[in-house]
Formats: C-alpha cells, structure tokens, sequence
C-alpha cells in the first residue's frame, strides 16, 4: 500500500469508488490494461465549486484543485478493480475535460491537478500521455471530467 501511503503523507484521502450514474461500469480490464470511465469531482474542502464553468463560476486554480479530486475519485475506481493502487506499472492516456467559458483557454493548466497528482504518486511512471479539451457543457454542471487507460499487473 506505498501508493495510499503517499496519498496520505500529502494529507489526502482515496474516497469510496464512487457509483456510475448511468448504465455503465467504472472501470474496465482488458488485458494489461484498465479503462476508467469519466468521473467527476467530490469536494475536498468545504470550500470547494462542485458546479460551474471554469472562467466564469471557478478560477484556473480552483479548477486545478477540481481536476485533483476527479483524479482521487478516478484512483478510487482503480483501487476498486485491481484490489489496491500498487498494482499500477504506468498511466497510458487521461482526457480531461473542462466546463469552461467559450473564452478559457488554460484547459491543460486545469487537468495538470491531475497529471501533477499521478507524477507525485507515481514518478515517471505517473508521466503519461493526455488531452485536455473545453467543452460547452458537462453532465451536472460539473466543471472537469477525466477518464483514464492505466497498465497494470495481470
């Protein structure tokens, strides 16, 4: 359990995978590899915009914190599938999207909550590929949605 233990050394917790809300799994094994489903965030703080457009209703920071929380839910379903974060040799590919003003344009500063997370966790094994795109409108007015391909031991 090194990876929780890192998670918890930065003062963060994995959350319960959370449940689809649609008909779908959250996570699917194909061989070496893990496709996540697109999840979105769970507050961390009190404090945090769960709804919005990113350059409207949230900064690019806020966003920022956002995309990390996606990220721990994302990590959550992972955890769910394989049995524990440990099992994970490399994250392949993240698309993250952001509810954003027609105007924003940091879409790739937002998601690095994400990527800057997974490097943390992971070392340059948590280096993967990624797109990250605006969109006019996310289910629930969420303001990021990330899925993910993850390698992992069979």
């Amino acid at each position: 359990m090194e990876i929780e233990a890192k998670l918890a050394e930065m003062g963060l917790q994995l959350p319960e995978a959370p449940a689809p809300v649609g008909n779908y799994v959250g996570a699917v094994r194909v061989g070496n590899l893990l496709f996540v489903s697109g999840h979105g965030p769970r507050r961390l703080h009190d404090d945090m915009v769960m709804a919005g457009k990113v350059g409207r209703d949230l900064t690019k920071e806020q966003a920022y914190e956002v995309a990390k929380s996606v990220m721990l839910n994302c990590l959550a379903s992972v955890k769910r599938e394989m049995g524990n974060l440990d099992r994970v040799k490399r994250i392949v590919k993240l698309l993250g999207m952001v509810n954003c003003t027609e105007t924003f344009t940091e879409h790739p500063q937002v998601i690095n909550g994400a990527s800057d997370l997974l490097v943390a966790l992971y070392g340059e094994a948590g280096r993967h590929a990624r797109s990250a795109v605006g969109m006019q409108q996310l289910p629930m007015s969420i303001p990021v949605e990330i899925e993910m391909i993850v390698e992992v031991d069979v």
